[in-house]
């Protein structure tokens, strides 16, 4: 069973031919709306792939809500432990540009005001996991991380969006999720030396003691224990939105360790999942069925 303890929001993307700069306006396409979040969007990857999910977080009263819930609920999320809280769900507003890179402009609404103390940490077990982001408030986030830990599961941190945490933060966590510009971004906080993706997983496993995967876009993933790498690839496609691949990776990896998957294999998938999700528009609509991501590999 995954718990995931996280925003919730919906995405208003528009595309551009290119990004604006600072002081710039340009024209872009009539607002499309999706839901997101990365507590959502890794709640709906990790189900689509075939895993029993529970998600907790926070919405507002405003009609946003439940169009931001609409995909997971279709999917069959459990979504007992959402909550109401305040008035306004947390909004993304997005721009994607011809080559499907994005900008992302995030107001976090009903997010911040989640509680950890919504999650029965009496429900877990020894191979239960959580999983966990940087959009809901920082306190909550790692009491979520040590009740979870205390009752025996594992816990997954995307560290998204980049916080320099002090190494002690990490206690409680047992695979560190990152993608190569936050890993980067972790290592020069901490003074750690390394060059290449390898080297940079290594050294962070090593000064946090703990698993480190980094996503690396067209190029795969990395993970390390500190003491050995391991190398996926991922499929090669012509990316038309890259919103939510980071996510589609996550709930992947946790989906499939969750199963009893060993760390290559749930990477793999992962790896394809997120490619697969940059072959559509916006966030959730895009994420794979488990079916999907087993067709695509076999084929590859």
């Amino acid at each position: 069973m995954i718990t995931v303890f996280g925003s919730i929001n919906l995405d208003l993307v528009t595309r551009v031919v290119q990004l604006p700069r600072p002081g710039e306006t340009v024209y872009g396409s009539d607002i499309a709306q999706f839901p997101g979040g990365k507590g959502a969007n890794q709640a709906l990857a990790a189900c689509r792939a075939g895993t029993d999910v529970r998600l907790v977080g926070a919405v507002g009263s405003d009609d946003f809500a439940a169009l931001a819930l609409s995909e997971l609920r279709d999917a069959g999320v459990d979504l007992s432990a959402v909550e109401v809280r305040g008035d306004t769900t947390g909004v993304a507003v997005i721009t994607v540009n011809e080559a499907g890179e994005n900008t992302i402009i995030l107001s976090p609404g009903a997010n911040l005001r989640g509680d950890a103390r919504q999650i029965s940490f009496d429900a877990f077990g020894v191979g239960d996991t959580l999983m966990l982001q940087m959009e809901v408030a920082e306190r909550e986030t790692f009491a979520a991380a040590g009740a979870a830990k205390a009752a025996g599961a594992q816990v997954i941190l995307s560290l998204a969006p980049f916080v320099p945490l002090a190494r002690e933060a990490f206690s409680d966590i047992s695979i560190l999720l990152v993608n190569e510009t936050e890993a980067a971004d972790l290592v020069g906080h901490y003074g750690i030396a390394g060059s290449g993706h390898d080297s940079i997983a290594r050294a962070l496993a090593e000064s946090l003691d703990l698993i480190v995967v980094v996503t690396l876009g067209a190029e795969g993933a990395v993970a390390s224990d500190g003491t050995k790498e391991t190398r996926v690839e991922t499929l090669p496609v012509e990316p038309i939105d890259t919103t939510g691949a980071g996510d589609t990776f996550a709930g992947v990896l946790a989906a499939g360790l969750d199963a009893g998957d060993d760390l290559k294999t749930a990477m793999r998938h992962a790896a394809a999942a997120g490619a697969l999700a940059c072959t559509k528009s916006g966030a959730q609509p895009s994420f794979p069925t488990g079916a999907e991501i087993r067709h695509a590999l076999s084929v590859a």
